[in-house]
């Protein structure tokens, strides 16, 4: 009798592992899917003479994500910090090794997935940044450099600032809470960004005489392709963030982070009237991305109503930051710098100031230590390529677009005309 219990309860737990490791599965096919939702976006908000150019660096992104993380990446993140280590940095060797037996399958994770489902799982995320960064230089920089960046910052920069939360280093251990990475991968990836916009400049005839001067996407219908593949994807992200399928979590999650999306939608929209006095559908795009960026650093934690608020205030932000960043002479083509810096750092804060128990000091700490965690490597590396091999593409190249300029092709042959001056949109 006792035995025929045990052979139950190992049924049952043998049952459970399958479904978790299943669900962790289908959410690392879900955080794919939203590369694709990246590509799609960008361009179209680039100009269709860099749609090429855009995709490509796009291709480019994801698998450097995922054999940096196989080489380094992975290790660096999740190093096993020694007892009483202080946290900051630690290296648990070169590639992958399974566990022996059940140490890499059931007894991992404690029967959440596999130890092959956490890598992968994982090596998802790791690309995202660079690919935040990709939109925000777009139309100006060259190809080759911003590769170089791409692969310094994701096998070393993005997995050593990620152990310090999810790697259980230092910042975990003084109670930093971000769930599924508003600041762990948005506001890092926004930072990257940020310097990389500051040390290549506007591109032509963005700002003219000091005055702004808007230079329109070729295609809103690719955007709003890429805006509802990054929400369908999001489900992955955030859900998959559970590490398990636990029911009541992942349908608390799916929930939260719907309406953090739906708030953040509608603030932008009327936020972007009152400020514009138009229906801009491009701060509607964003204002979804702000909400579902905002409400990643709690989704597990956010009641539907502090889900609302959360994405609510994303939302807000949108136009307030674009309309900041265009002040300031910061040429971003997608609103990456918006969506990802500003409503990823509010999102941080928000987890503190709606969330019981958890300390609003601890999560400015957070926010303030990945600002310089991420912000002067990338500041470093571009300024580096800068001054060795350049980073920005030559006047005439830029005007007559990069898809010729560095892939001597063309997105739609035959499609588009470009003028003398190479403004085609």
């Amino acid at each position: 009798m006792e035995q025929d219990i045990l052979n139950v309860q190992a049924e049952a737990a043998n049952a459970l592992f399958t479904t978790n490791n299943l669900w962790m599965m289908i959410a690392t096919a879900l955080v794919f899917i939203m590369h694709l939702g990246f590509s799609a976006l960008e361009i179209g908000f680039v100009r269709s003479k860099n749609v090429v150019n855009v995709l490509f660096k796009n291709a480019m992104i994801l698998p450097i994500g995922i054999l940096t993380y196989y080489i380094c990446g992975f290790n660096l993140m999740y190093p096993g910090f020694a007892e009483g280590a202080a946290g900051f940095f630690g290296f648990a060797g070169f590639g992958l090794e399974m566990p022996a037996g059940a140490d890499g399958l059931i007894a991992y994770a404690d029967g959440g997935y596999t130890y092959w489902t956490d890598f992968i799982f994982q090596a998802m995320f790791a690309a995202t940044c660079a690919t935040i960064v990709s939109g925000a230089v777009a139309e100006r920089i060259k190809l080759g450099p911003f590769i170089f960046f791409s692969v310094i910052f994701v096998a070393l920069v993005y997995p050593i600032l990620g152990s310090w939360k999810w790697g259980a280093g230092w910042l975990d251990a003084k109670g930093f809470y971000d769930f599924a990475g508003s600041t762990l991968v948005h506001s890092v990836g926004g930072w990257a960004a940020l310097a990389g916009i500051m040390v290549l400049g506007p591109r032509i005839g963005k700002f003219v005489n000091g005055q702004l001067k808007p230079i329109p996407g070729h295609s809103m219908p690719m955007a709003a392709i890429g805006v509802f593949l990054l929400f369908f994807g999001w489900f992955g992200f955030n859900g998959g963030s559970v590490l398990s399928a636990d029911p009541e979590l992942v349908s608390l999650v799916f929930v939260t982070t719907s309406l953090a999306a739906a708030a953040g939608a509608v603030t932008a929209m009327i936020t972007a009237k009152i400020m514009f006095k138009s229906y801009d559908l491009s701060m509607a795009f964003n204002g979804i991305l702000g909400g579902l960026v905002g409400i990643t650093a709690g989704a597990d934690l956010f009641t539907p109503t502090t889900a609302i608020i959360a994405g609510g205030v994303a939302g807000i932000l949108i136009p307030l930051a674009v309309s900041m960043f265009d002040k300031l002479k910061l040429d971003d083509p997608v609103g990456a710098t918006s969506v990802h810096l500003v409503c990823g750092i509010w999102g941080t804060l928000a987890v503190g100031l709606l969330v019981p128990g958890v300390s609003v000091g601890v999560q400015l700490l957070g926010i303030v230590a990945y600002g310089l965690g991420a912000f002067i490597p990338a500041l470093v590396i571009f300024l580096a390529l800068k001054y060795t091999v350049g980073i920005r593409v030559s006047a005439e190249h830029e005007a007559e677009g990069l898809d010729l300029a560095e892939h001597n092709m063309d997105a739609y042959p035959n499609f588009f005309v470009t003028p003398a001056d190479g403004t085609n949109q």
